[in-house]
């Protein structure tokens, strides 16, 4: 195979199928047809003059020279991205550009504040834009550009394709009014399944790791309220008896904003959010993309987190 005359652009088939394990996954996630992969992966076994996939079962596997190769495919990827996306200067104090963080609402909360701070301060021509889109535009937004840095709980951000880095862990806390006829302040199991719950589904995802150890536990409770809002749920729960189990960071919120509401704890150590920010690899090293993440690395770990001992 001669270097001069590869076309580099079928170098992201062989990563999709790779990754996905199908050529339908892979069209699906390079966003083209079934047929262009298929042909695509043609001229590649004609250039590799090796099938580089096999079908096994329902997907294809890769042959043993597909997976000598793949760590040098996805490394070359990486540096022509790199070199097409990089700003060679980026000045915060300067800079006129608009960051964009993907964020729940909880996420909002919690990140925004210090975040539009030290931009304010550090980068005070800049504006901040926050998003709150289904997980596959969030992943196309951090690929194009359009998203710098997720920004909270982002299960779905694990493709290779992607980068994370842990800023700090949170846990949940229950919520009930503050005469609610329960008075403890670390629930029972029998208390917890005696109430009726509120659920929030919020886009943030946090709420799937609460529900999935439930699930695992074979535990059943009743749900008469379902909401994909965080921020109505206190008004809710000061005025009914309802239960909610929620990050701990809005136990923290409504206990600062003094509102007819207790916190408890739940009767089972229930798995902990693991908290990160997410870029693609393409902007890895984007300057801006650079700076800012530095930045957010800085703001939030486990040792600073101010919401930690508040709930």
């Amino acid at each position: 195979m001669s270097p001069r005359n590869f076309d580099l652009n079928l170098l992201p088939v062989l990563v999709a199928i790779y990754d996905q394990g199908s050529v339908s996954g892979a069209a699906q996630q390079l966003g083209t047809s079934q047929s262009a992969v298929s042909a695509a992966l043609a001229k590649l076994r004609q250039k590799f003059s090796d099938p580089l996939f096999v079908r096994v079962g329902y997907g294809m596997a890769a042959t043993a020279k597909m997976r000598s190769q793949i760590a040098f495919v996805r490394e070359t990827l990486a540096r022509i991205d790199s070199a097409l996306v990089t700003d060679l200067a980026f000045d915060p104090a300067t800079t006129d550009r608009m960051f964009t963080f993907a964020l729940s609402d909880v996420g909002e909360m919690v990140f925004m504040p210090k975040i539009l701070q030290r931009l304010r301060t550090l980068a005070p021509g800049a504006t901040v834009r926050s998003v709150t889109l289904p997980p596959r535009e969030i992943e196309d937004d951090l690929e194009n550009g359009d998203i710098d840095l997720a920004v909270g709980y982002f299960p779905d951000l694990r493709r290779k394709a992607f980068v994370e880095q842990h800023l700090f862990t949170h846990h949940f806390v229950c919520l009930l009014r503050a005469d609610h006829p329960i008075k403890a302040s670390t629930l029972s199991l029998k208390q917890f399944l005696s109430l009726e719950h509120a659920v929030v589904y919020g886009t943030g995802r946090s709420y799937e790791i609460f529900e999935r150890f439930l699930q695992r536990k074979k535990i059943n409770r009743r749900v008469v309220l379902q909401t994909p809002h965080f921020m109505s749920i206190p008004t809710i729960i000061a005025q009914s008896d309802l239960i909610v189990t929620v990050p701990h960071a809005v136990g923290a919120f409504v206990t600062n904003a003094h509102m007819n509401i207790r916190i408890a704890q739940p009767p089972l150590r229930i798995p902990q959010i693991d908290l990160k920010q997410h870029w693609h690899r393409k902007f890895h090293s984007d300057a801006k993309v650079k700076w800012l993440r530095t930045l957010v690395a800085t703001l939030f770990t486990d040792e600073s987190d101010e919401w930690r001992d508040q709930a």
